[in-house]
C-alpha cells in the first residue's frame, strides 16, 4: 500500500490511465473484429469500409502508446491483404 501522498497520487493516476488505455485498446479491437467479420462473410464492400474505419483507429492506438507502431502497421497491412484477396 502506498504510504506517501505522492505515491498515493501516483496510484490514482495509474488507475485512471489504465482505464483510458483499456478503453482505447477495446475500441481498436472492436474495429478490427468488424473487419474480420466482414472478411469472413465474404463481403468485399463491407470489409473495405470497415478497414477504412479501422485503420485510423489502429494508428491512433499506436500514437497513444497503446500498441507498438510495428504491431499497428502489421495489423493494417495484413487486414489490407485479406480485404484485397476478397476482390480477386
Amino acid at each position: 500500500m502506498a504510504n506517501t501522498p505522492s505515491a498515493q497520487k501516483a496510484t490514482r493516476k495509474i488507475e485512471a490511465r489504465t482505464a483510458v488505455n483499456k478503453s482505447r485498446r477495446s475500441r481498436m479491437r472492436t474495429f478490427i473484429r468488424k473487419v474480420e467479420e466482414a472478411i469472413t462473410a465474404g463481403d468485399h464492400a463491407a470489409a473495405f469500409a470497415a478497414l477504412k474505419a479501422a485503420e485510423p483507429e489502429i494508428n491512433r492506438a499506436a500514437n497513444k502508446g497503446i500498441v507498438h507502431a510495428n504491431l499497428a502497421a502489421r495489423k493494417v497491412s495484413r487486414l489490407n491483404s485479406r480485404v484485397k484477396a476478397l476482390s480477386a
